[in-house]
Formats: C-alpha cells, sequence, structure tokens
C-alpha cells in the first residue's frame, strides 16, 4: 500500500533527476557553445571547429565541476597569441549556460 509520503518521496526523487539531467544537458551545451566560439577564436572551422568543441564537453566529462574546460580556452588562445583576459572568458562561458539552459527548456 503507498502512502501519501511514498507518493511524495517519488516525486521529489524524479524532480530530482529530471533537474540533474537538465543541469548536466545544459552544461554540456553550454562547453560545446564555447568550443564553437573559441574556434572561430582560433580560427578554426568546419569539422575542426565542431572537434574542438566536442574535446571541452569531454574534457567536462572526464573531471565535472573543475576548471580544466576554462584552462584548455585559456590555454589555447593564449597559445595563439590570442588576448581574451579571463573575466571575459569567464563571463561568456556564464552566457552560454544561461544560453544553453533556456535552449533546452524551450525544448531545442
Amino acid at each position: 500500500m503507498t502512502t501519501t509520503f511514498d507518493q511524495r518521496e517519488r516525486a521529489f526523487e524524479q524532480k530530482f533527476a529530471q533537474d540533474e539531467e537538465l543541469k548536466f544537458k545544459a552544461h554540456a551545451r553550454s562547453n560545446r557553445l564555447l568550443g564553437l566560439w573559441a574556434a572561430r577564436k582560433l580560427g578554426l572551422a568546419g569539422a575542426d571547429a565542431e572537434s574542438y568543441a566536442r574535446t571541452l564537453v569531454t574534457i567536462d566529462l572526464d573531471k565535472p565541476g573543475s576548471d580544466k574546460v576554462f584552462e584548455k580556452v585559456s590555454a589555447d588562445l593564449d597559445s595563439k597569441g590570442i588576448v581574451q583576459p579571463s573575466h571575459e572568458i569567464r563571463q561568456i562561458m556564464d552566457e552560454f549556460t544561461v544560453r544553453a539552459l533556456a535552449e533546452i527548456q524551450a525544448g531545442r
């Protein structure tokens, strides 16, 4: 026999799982957008740009929540002599996170 408490607990668990999945998808999409942005700065296009973007998504899968994505983008831009202050890269990362979340919530 299922109690109201059990139903509420299951609903909470489902909501938590949905929220975590949404965060995961938004974060992956955000990293992809960042990768495409950085690829343009690095002079990459087409398949090379897509490959670079996938690299950023993969880096974050290996160590979620770390600064590895930021560090890679920053180092890659620096290695090509492209001046992009750290705070601007972080701001762009934040903007892409907001955009990715909005796109996913809108079903895109």
